[in-house]
């Protein structure tokens, strides 16, 4: 099975009155990279719930972020009392009147009369937020693995155009040779034959031929190919090596188009290099 990089997972809870929402976002990227977005109360837990993305998720770029209801916040301010209480003292030494509710509003915006307290995570908080992370991981993991399936059905299908652009090249390569052969030929016809050294020719001519032979090539990239379709079926990871095996695909590709001599292999060498091209474009989604 095949796993994509990229995918979105999303939990909504509530918990004592208050709405939470987390929301997980994957894209690809060559490293790890985990950032946590949350409100100060939560930061004590960031640590663990790296460790839940890192474990669920393994690799890309990770992106988690808890939302919360912002009218809970306002439930945790209070009135100072002692505050209050030094204020009202003071504006009582310098005025017989009483607390009038003109005094006591204004007391009210007078500098600390409200603190807000810090709240800490309880622990039931935290169990009921540790399992609708996993929940969005999860979602995430199941997104992963449906953009994963159709991935490999197109990587897949473009190896299996590389095989047949394969196929063709060695049912051309035999024509080929014989083309090489008949030109030479032809060409020291031309030349007078007591010009001519035939032992020297002869080894001219295996010289020339075995720098256009191709066949270690072929197997070399048959071989490749067999193996990015098993490495495909395997479970874990496996961008990584695949992308190995694509670049070793494509340096045996190359060797043949430079070896080649011939228009219609050329053509055929095209064609697979463009194929493999999009399978590198993908490979940087595989996880």
């Amino acid at each position: 099975m095949t796993y994509s990089m990229t995918g979105f997972g999303k939990a909504q809870f509530t918990i004592d009155g208050k709405s939470f929402s987390v929301e997980i976002k994957c894209l690809n990227s060559k490293q790890q990279d985990v950032s946590v977005r949350m409100p100060s109360k939560y930061k004590s837990k960031e640590l663990a719930i790296r460790n839940l993305l890192i474990e669920g998720l393994k690799r890309g770029k990770i992106e988690l972020s808890i939302y919360v209801d912002s009218g809970s916040e306002n439930k945790a301010q209070k009135i100072n009392e002692d505050i209050f209480s030094a204020y009202a003292a003071q504006i009582k030494g310098l005025t017989d009147e009483g607390l009038s509710p003109e005094i006591v509003s204004a007391i009210l915006k007078m500098p600390d009369v409200f603190s807000t307290e810090k709240e800490e995570m309880q622990e039931s908080e935290w169990e009921e937020m540790e399992k609708n992370i996993l929940l969005a991981i999860q979602q995430v993991k199941d997104f992963r693995k449906t953009e994963g399936a159709n991935l490999e059905k197109d990587l897949v299908n473009r190896i299996y155009n590389i095989n047949k652009g394969l196929e063709d090249i060695i049912e051309r390569d035999e024509v080929r040779i014989q083309k090489v052969k008949n030109k030479i030929k032809t060409a020291v016809e031309e030349i007078h034959e007591k010009l001519l050294d035939k032992n020297r020719f002869e080894q001219e001519l295996i010289y020339y031929l075995e720098k256009l032979d191709i066949t270690e090539e072929k197997v070399r990239l048959k071989s490749h190919t067999d193996y990015f379709l098993d490495a495909m079926s395997k479970s874990g990871e496996k961008g990584k090596k695949l992308g190995f095996v694509s670049q070793e695909i494509g340096r045996e590709i190359n060797t043949i188009g430079s070896k080649a001599n011939d228009s219609e292999m050329q053509q055929t060498v095209v064609g697979m290099k463009d194929e493999l091209e999009k399978i590198k474009e993908q490979m940087l989604n595989i996880l």
